[in-house]
């Protein structure tokens, strides 16, 4: 019935959702702002979403399994620094390259090691549980407090935590830091930070690290917090919506974190309808439900992409004046 569909389990399942997104959105903006378009967030996310499952489950140990996911993530996106930034290769090409790769990767090394048709095992006990905080079964009978400490502010993974922890560091990073200054001079005129003494090669570099090991907290929250397991392309798209939230964000930190939040919301809502009874059009088939957050994505696209201002030096590979 529709008297189903809660708000309170709509708030906590956004909430929920949204770490995915953030820790891609801004591993794609350390990269974008330094000049570098980051298509690679969908492969890097499987990578090390597969990585962080099958160490966790070989050591039985989740934290090992998100070292793994940082490694494998953040040399994937040395690699990709090294064909846009070195070899001044297409930047776009390389990362559909890299997605194309990780898809396919994933499943032939899952399926080799632990022949279960390309998944890892479930990690059971050796997956990231939820935090209870202090205090919360005192609390729990309490009309909304009990509700919104025990499952808004408690009851979540230390990376989801972290993922809205990172927006006011990314923020602060990005416009009150000196790397963050150099960073933005790089993305915006990278010939004008060169004459001003700044590595623009260095500087790309050095987001391009950070964007990986932030993109690989996005897989490791994928197998290890969400699932319990790996399966083949479980991201589902989740690089490419970051991509939108970062063009709805204007490559903006906080903007960017709405537009996270907001296809989190979209997600929760489409797990919310799944077999609810709406007034007048009755039911509505999973198979359109499951659409939701893509359509948003087509419509926020079609709506900001205009009024969106990109780093002007995006995409470019920088050659050094003589």
């Amino acid at each position: 019935m529709f008297e189903d569909f809660q708000f309170s389990s709509m708030v906590v399942a956004t909430i929920r959702n949204a770490p995915v997104l953030l820790f891609a959105a801004m591993a794609g903006l350390f990269a974008e702002r330094s000049g570098v378009i980051d298509l690679a967030l969908e492969g890097k996310m499987l990578a090390s979403a597969f990585a962080s499952a099958a160490v966790a489950y070989t050591l039985q140990n989740p934290w090992a399994g998100i070292a793994a996911g940082i490694a494998v993530s953040a040399a994937l996106a040395l690699l990709q620094g090294f064909v846009s930034i070195t070899q001044k290769g297409n930047q776009l090409v390389g990362g559909i390259a890299v997605n194309i790769a990780m898809s396919g990767l994933t499943f032939v090394v899952a399926q080799y090691f632990f022949q279960q048709g390309g998944r890892t095992p479930d990690l059971g006990d050796f997956r990231l549980f939820d935090i209870v905080l202090p205090g919360t079964e005192a609390l729990r009978d309490i009309p909304f407090v009990g509700w919104f400490y025990g499952s808004v502010l408690g009851g979540h993974s230390v990376l989801t935590y972290l993922a809205f922890l990172l927006i006011p560091i990314v923020h602060w990073v990005l416009y009150h830091s000196r790397f963050g200054l150099r960073l933005r001079a790089c993305g915006e005129n990278p010939h004008a930070a060169d004459a001003a003494g700044v590595s623009v090669a260095r500087t790309r570099y050095m987001a391009m690290l950070i964007a990986g090991v932030l993109c690989s907290f996005s897989g490791a929250y994928l197998s290890i917090v969400q699932s319990g397991f790996f399966l083949r392309d479980m991201s589902a798209g989740a690089g490419y919506l970051a991509l939108a939230a970062m063009v709805f964000g204007n490559w903006r930190p906080f903007y960017t974190a709405l537009g996270c939040i907001m296809f989190g919301f979209f997600s929760a809502l489409q797990i919310q309808m799944e077999g609810v009874d709406l007034p007048v059009v009755g039911r509505i088939p999973g198979s359109l439900i499951q659409m939701i957050p893509y359509v948003v994505t087509v419509v926020v696209l079609a709506g900001f992409m205009a009024k969106s201002v990109a780093p002007k030096a995006i995409g470019k590979p920088f050659v050094k004046s003589r």
